[in-house]
């Protein structure tokens, strides 16, 4: 297979080849070349999704390609892992791309997919070399964090040097073609951050030429930003102000001379490198996160400023947190409480999509005929002002398919409004527990085993691939949306924590969620991690499957619920007849039971032997994988009342 080298040089025409969203993961789909369900094409699709993940993952470089069938349905893959990451996670990301590539890019044979740990490209065509003089995908240029506001111009001389440090140690001194660094210059400069990758195919010069290439293209939109990537299939860059890699940086950066000039980018190679501009969208917002701890929410309710030259789009990556007195409002988010009056009809009551403990949401659109829901916190509440804050700190910064899209905010009149995209199927609850039996059977098999699977996926995104480790504490199926197309969409972050990047367990007396959903260590002792969020995840598991839900047991006179339910046929080999009644028997018993299994495993009583979310994607996506027998499931005291609706405890820390 040829070197997969991009030629940097090359001005190449990307109309067709865009990406298919902002979201985290990054996906960019050709939809010039398509190929027909169960064709021959497929088939090589799927014969490299059954080896690629495992060569990528077991070789010393982390890194594989597969060129499978003949022409003219050849296909031609990549997989390369991030040098820092453990043979297991880079099995998993790729597993993981190849389920949802082919299904974000819908029948194209040409696409690419970006994660942090992970890059899947697979084409139809030989991927071209540097002497062809063509690219096959193009590079994602994405800055991000706060500006720096002190001694700009020698923040903006560190990173140019750590970065083509951390390039020529990437390229010269690393047969994997990967280099991590850092560089720590004083208390006016912060410390810097920085990792480098080619394919390992590549020879030192063919890869410092790549690096040289998007570095000139793209330092220069990171000017006075903390953070900043470039993504591209042969070779990717990136830093930030605060540590994303694993293991000690392998370059270590002196302090320049503050008169010292920037350092050009290598043109390694030989001949100089011509600046060009590609024809792709290249993001320069900055995002940062509001304090939590202010009591006042005008006052505490700041925003950040987004730069957003012509043909970008919106920031798909979260940041840290940073402090309330450095973060600037953000023109582009507010909304005019008018317009929003205007576009919910005056928050008419016909308008009304539900109510909680905040306030009560509303259908609106707006001017461009854009449909959005307005979240309104209740004037008379005293309860949701915190999570308010909560949800407006968190949904801002967390971006994916899976998660809801916040649109814009409004804090004008007394009035606290939160403005996200309109999902028009409602909640999940609605459909799967509701009166509406003709909904109810449109919620086929495959609609279930798919929103099982995409609640996964943005799971994973909040508890391992984000760069802000959340645990949701709320997780339910009233909480997750369903878009035109069925796929789910987690919302409502009120409830939400974030985490330390190796923090793994919080502790609170003040226990929030809601029963039936609740990990038994969280309700009995507060402790809530990304496994109490496992467990909750279980029990919307059995629910989707089986149609029942678990809260109903509460106020029933029936002595089990549903976990002991699900149990009692797991013992005795008759789950299946717990299956919905409104799927017909339509469904693959294999994907049943695997679905069963996979529940019991997250509702397990010992939070160390539930699965993480990425372990739970790669036993939902195959069936060669060996599942741990399930133990019994944990069970709790419930309460004896009616309300089982978001609950507060008090309990021992």
């Amino acid at each position: 297979m040829a070197h997969h080298l991009l030629a940097v040089t090359a001005v190449v025409a990307v109309a067709l080849l865009v990406p298919r969203t902002a979201s985290y993961p990054w996906t960019f789909c050709d939809a010039s070349n398509n190929f027909k369900a169960n064709s021959k094409y497929q088939a090589n699709l799927n014969l490299a999704a059954a080896t690629l993940p495992k060569n990528a993952s077991t070789s010393t470089n982390l890194f594989a390609t597969a060129v499978v069938g003949a022409a003219p349905e050849r296909l031609w893959a990549m997989g390369l892992c991030r040098g820092d990451v453990n043979a297991s996670n880079c099995f998993s990301c790729l597993t993981q791309a190849f389920h949802d590539l082919p299904n974000d890019c819908s029948y194209n044979k040409d696409a690419t997919i970006y994660y942090d740990p992970c890059i899947l490209h697979y084409s139809h065509v030989r991927i071209l070399s540097v002497e062809d003089n063509g690219m096959s995908a193009v590079p994602y240029t994405y800055s991000y964090g706060a500006n720096v506001t002190s001694d700009t111009a020698r923040f903006n001389r560190l990173v140019a040097a750590l970065i083509n440090a951390t390039a020529d140690y990437a390229a010269y001194n690393s047969t994997r073609r990967f280099a991590s660094g850092e560089a720590d210059f004083n208390q006016e400069v912060p410390k810097v951050y920085s990792l480098a990758q080619c394919t390992p195919d590549q020879t030192p010069a063919q890869c410092r030429k790549c690096l040289a290439g998007i570095i000139a293209n793209n330092l220069e939109v990171f000017q006075n930003y903390t953070g900043g990537r470039v993504f591209w299939v042969n070779c990717n860059y990136r830093y930030e102000t605060e540590p994303f890699f694993n293991g000690p940086a392998m370059v270590q950066l002196a302090s320049p001379s503050p008169a010292a000039p920037a350092p050009a980018p290598a043109p390694a190679g030989g001949g100089e490198l011509k600046r060009r501009k590609y024809s792709v969208p290249v993001v320069v917002p900055a995002v940062v996160l509001p304090t939590l701890a202010a009591l006042n929410l005008v006052a505490c309710l700041c925003f950040w400023r987004r730069r957003r030259p012509a043909a970008q789009s919106k920031q798909p990556y979260p940041m840290y947190p940073t402090e309330a007195e450095d973060v600037e409002m953000v023109d582009s988010m507010m909304i005019d409480v008018s317009t929003l009056r205007a576009a919910t009809g005056n928050f008419d009551e016909s308008n009304k999509l539900g109510e909680g403990g905040f306030g009560a949401v509303y259908k609106g659109v707006l001017p461009n005929g854009d449909e959005i829901a307005v979240k309104r916190l209740s004037k008379s509440s005293t309860q949701g002002v915190e999570e308010l804050k909560n949800e407006l700190a968190l949904v801002a910064k967390l971006k994916h398919k899976n998660l809801v899209s916040l649109v814009g905010v409004c804090l004008e009149q007394q009035e606290r409004l939160l403005v996200y995209e309109f999902v028009p199927n409602r909640s999940l609850d609605l459909i799967l527990f509701g009166t509406d039996n003709e909904k109810r059977e449109q919620l086929d098999w495959g609609q279930r085993y798919k929103i099982i699977n995409g609640i996964a996926r943005g799971l994973q995104y909040l508890h391992e691939d984000s760069q802000l480790k959340v645990v949701l504490r709320d997780l339910k199926a009233s909480n997750i949306l369903l878009d035109a197309n069925m796929n789910p969409k987690i919302s409502d972050f009120g409830l939400a924590r974030i985490f330390g990047r190796d923090q793994t367990q919080a502790v609170t007396n003040r226990v929030v969620g809601t029963y039936g959903y609740m990990a038994p260590e969280y309700v009995m002792r507060g402790n809530y991690s990304v496994k109490s969020d496992a467990f909750s995840f279980g029990v919307m598991v059995l629910e989707i499957v089986t149609g029942r839900k678990n809260n109903d047991c509460y106020n029933s006179l029936k002595s089990e619920d549903l976990l002991t339910t699900v149990w009692e046929h797991w013992e005795a080999g008759t789950v299946a007849e717990l299956v919905d009644p409104s799927v017909n028997g339509s469904f693959t018993e294999g994907d049943v039971l695997r679905c069963f299994h996979v529940g019991l495993l997250c509702v397990q009583g010992d939070p160390e032997v539930r699965p993480v979310m990425s372990s739970v994607l790669m036993m939902l996506g195959s069936d060669t994988i060996t599942l741990q027998a399930p133990s019994k499931p944990a069970f709790f005291a419930r309460n004896s009342g009616a309300n089982t609706d978001v609950s507060t405890e008090s309990v021992q820390g």
